[in-house]
């Protein structure tokens, strides 16, 4: 068992914040039933690189999923995804606000044929406000939600953060969204609609930034790779690269004085405390930047970590992926994938003591389970799905098996 075993999650989704959803969805046990176009979800052809003929950036996102091909702009296709809800539970779509409504399948729809279903929306900017027609973009969240503009050096540029942070993060919380409204409707029978977007999600995450404007009025600064109310809390550059430290409290700071040879900065006035290095960090990292600097990253994380000091090195790809705790974790697997061989990806960050989740299958091909779910959910003959085929509203691997050959 698997801690969501029993789900059926209808994915309307693409591109990256609603796959990213369904895929842990789909990794704690739910059955998800990616609906694509017949052209496919645009990321399989974003590329390169390529693993084979297969998008690394599809393959990222996209396990342990069902792939069907449902032409949605046909009177058929609509039919079908609605015979599909009704023994759904969850259905997640990261079109443009309205778009479902053109469709014919929104919200008020969906409840229709299964009063207990959940639609989780991802967008831009939310499905109300001024702003909820516009199209949206990670990069533009965290333009508008204020992350770049506390990114990077200060003086320099604002810097977009390199992860997309946006999108991910709010699929995220499309899943909590999702968890909370199944707990919901197992107390109510109830199902209702879950709405987030990806400027909410940059905003709530500004917590303490937040609150120091709140509470002084004055626009927080990039730091670079420092912390705005912590001191010393940040990067330092070494002898032969970078490493960071995170000295959070008095008695941290006596023992990284102590253990830098330099004990008598614990009680100096204007570092004693950590209101006081606050103040008076223009002095303080110029000095310690200074020290650092003759030795390398490893010789200050073994000494620090030697003493009790949150240390640690800033690690490229090609270390994390041999790093020996990573591995531990587990945040490295592979998937047999039919053309692709075997397949990387990051692991699941969840790990629960009795239903874990699990890598059953790499990311589908395009249409590799129309025939499946139509048989089995739907109780489509050969005939009929063949008959669907040549109309153009499902499509089916085995055609594109034909073409390959």
């Amino acid at each position: 068992m698997r801690a969501l075993e029993g789900i059926k999650v209808i994915d309307l989704s693409r591109i990256l914040s609603g796959p990213y959803c369904t895929m842990v969805l789909a990794d704690m046990g739910a059955e998800v039933i990616k609906i694509e176009s017949p052209n496919g979800d645009d990321t399989r052809a974003w590329g390169p690189p390529f693993v084979e003929e297969e998008s690394a950036y599809f393959l990222s996102i996209n396990r342990n999923k069902k792939s069907v091909v449902i032409n949605l702009k046909t009177d058929e296709g609509r039919e079908i995804l609605l015979d599909l809800v009704k023994s759904a539970d969850v259905v997640v779509e990261n079109f443009r606000p309205g778009t479902l409504k053109r469709l014919g399948i929104d919200y008020d729809v969906l409840k229709e044929v299964n009063s207990g279903i959940i639609l989780a929306s991802i967008s831009g900017y939310g499905q109300t406000g001024p702003y909820s027609q516009k199209p949206g973009y990670d990069v533009i969240a965290q333009g508008m939600g204020g992350i770049t503009s506390v990114t990077g050096e200060p003086g320099k540029a604002p810097v977009k953060v390199g992860f997309s942070i946006a999108d991910v993060g709010t699929g995220v919380w499309a899943i909590v969204g999702i968890l909370g409204a199944l707990h919901h409707r197992n107390q109510t029978g109830t199902g209702q609609w879950v709405d987030v977007s990806l400027l909410d999600t940059i905003i709530s995450w500004q917590t303490y930034l937040a609150g120091n404007y709140f509470a002084s009025g004055k626009n927080p600064e990039p730091q670079g790779g420092a912390h705005p109310n912590i001191v010393p809390y940040q990067l330092f550059e070494s002898s032969d690269g970078y490493f960071n430290i995170a000295v959070g409290n008095e008695n941290l700071w006596k023992k990284f004085c102590e253990a830098i040879d330099e004990p008598e900065l614990s009680n100096h006035p204007e570092y004693r405390e950590n209101k006081d290095r606050v103040i008076n960090r223009s002095k303080l990292i110029p000095f310690l930047q200074g020290k650092f600097s003759k030795h390398t990253s490893q010789y200050w994380i073994d000494l620090f970590e030697g003493v009790g000091i949150p240390s640690g090195p800033v690690l490229r790809f090609d270390e994390i992926y041999k790093d020996e705790h990573v591995l531990a974790r587990e945040m490295l697997v592979e998937a047999d994938h039919p053309t692709a061989g075997k397949v990387k990806m990051t692991g699941i960050p969840i790990k629960f003591s009795e239903t874990p989740g699990e890598v059953v299958s790499a990311p589908p091909l395009l249409g590799q389970h129309t025939e499946e779910v139509l048989k089995g959910m739907l109780d489509k003959s050969d005939g009929q799905i063949e008959s669907l085929v040549e109309a153009g509203v499902v499509r089916a691997y085995r055609e594109e098996e034909q073409l390959r050959k």
